[in-house]
């Protein structure tokens, strides 16, 4: 779309395009191919789903949790679980945190294969793009064979899992690993060796060190960068504790750090070969026992009706570090609840990337933070000073009110 007044032009993408899989708005100032300065709006995807989880009860909440988004929901559950089980003082039981850690990392796995088909498709390489989410479906298959889901697991619980993993089960995940261990020197290898991804990807979307820090980015869009931050090293949750578990860095493989695209993809591929790893130990350390705080739900449910106070659940999702706030009161249902998603916090480092690069890398650079706007998008309304919520009722009457002006 010509300007006519200014220097160059600028071009719309989005909300809905087909080089973005969520809906957000982007406006990119041209000079030619090359992109001089960009903005976004996001907010298209808002669900009002804290609004709804505050009219419900933990135990309800969590399938809430579950559904905040279809790929990491389990990350959602347990940092919200995790609040919860701080402010009502339950003591989650052993077992269970190994359980919750073994699926913490499936859906890592699953998430990563997703991100690296999605991310072969922008650079137009769709024969890697099919293998990647073909390979994907173990993970998922074995998910399923957990969980009785391949998505929206329902597995985990306040206090505990739903389900426990069996010994009989054991066989079937350890030939998952295996799969997954002899597949990954494939994978390294066309996605890291390939000529056209290298060109395409190596100092493409740069952010250095100090920029990442300064942006307060998270997860693997900031240790691609260089920073060695990771939840699960530096606050230990579930059953990381007890593995030996180090955020994964560029240098491990490369040396050193760039801060592009090619790091961003390296991170994630080597985070797959280190689930495997973590997986593989809570198999061989998983003690006995109970794998609930409480079996009946009312009293559970008890328990939770008599905390007061607040907590953050924190844990590690594959995009980075999730948050959920949690405010008990006394009564059913949560006072507060608020999320954080990852994406939150890596969305502002896109201007920084975006700036001074080439019209058609736009789309591998902002598939590059694996950004998830249905986990992200909030809706705070403000007037005079004042925070309000808007109501299904008050929704609708503005969209009846804006069609009656838009017919007149």
């Amino acid at each position: 779309m010509s300007n006519g007044t200014k220097k160059g032009y600028s071009v719309p993408i989005g909300p809905i395009h087909p080089a973005l899989k969520e809906p957000i708005l982007f406006t990119f100032t041209m000079n030619g191919e090359k992109v001089e300065e960009v903005d976004f709006a996001p907010g298209k995807a808002h669900r009002g789903i804290e609004w709804m989880g505050m009219r419900r009860n933990p135990v309800q909440i969590v399938h809430l949790t579950d559904r905040i988004c279809g790929i990491c929901g389990v990350s959602h559950t347990l940092a919200f679980s995790r609040a919860v089980e701080q402010v009502a003082e339950i003591e989650v039981p052993e077992r269970a945190h190994y359980v919750r850690t073994i699926i913490a990392e499936y859906e890592r796995i699953q998430s990563h294969l997703l991100w690296a088909g999605v991310a072969a498709h922008e650079l137009g390489f769709d024969t890697l793009f099919f293998l990647a989410w073909r390979v994907r479906e173990e993970s998922m298959d074995v998910i399923e064979l957990l969980t009785g889901n391949r998505v929206n697991y329902g597995i985990i619980q306040v206090g505990g899992v739903r389900r426990d993993i069996t010994e009989d089960q054991f066989p079937r995940i350890e030939a998952s690993l295996r799969y997954y261990e002899d597949l990954l020197g494939k994978m390294l290898e066309l996605f890291l060796h390939d000529t056209t991804i290298t060109m395409r990807c190596r100092n493409t979307g740069l952010m250095n060190r100090q920029e990442a820090l300064e942006l307060c980015t998270i997860g693997p869009t900031a240790r691609a960068s260089g920073l060695n931050i990771d939840v699960r090293q530096d606050s230990p949750y579930a059953a990381y504790g007890d593995l030996d578990v180090r955020a994964v860095m560029p240098e491990q493989y490369l040396g050193e750090a760039y801060g592009d695209v090619y790091d961003r993809i390296v991170v994630r591929l080597l985070e797959v070969k280190q689930s495997v790893e973590i997986i593989r130990q809570c198999l061989d350390m998983m003690p006995p026992g109970p794998v609930q705080f409480e079996t009946k739900i009312p009293k559970l449910l008890a328990t939770c009706k008599k905390a007061v106070g607040e907590a953050v659940g924190r844990v590690e999702a594959p995009r980075g570090e999730c948050l959920h706030y949690v405010r008990m009161d006394g009564h059913e249902n949560p006072q507060t609840w608020k999320v954080k998603a990852s994406t939150y916090s890596n969305q502002m480092s896109w201007l920084k990337m975006l700036r001074g690069e080439q019209l058609a890398d736009i789309p591998i650079i902002v598939a590059s933070i694996d950004p998830c706007m249905s986990c992200t998008d909030r809706v705070a309304v403000v007037r005079d000073g004042h925070s309000d919520v808007m109501t299904k009722e008050a929704l609708h009457r503005l969209s009846v009110e804006k069609t009656r002006r838009l017919m007149q």
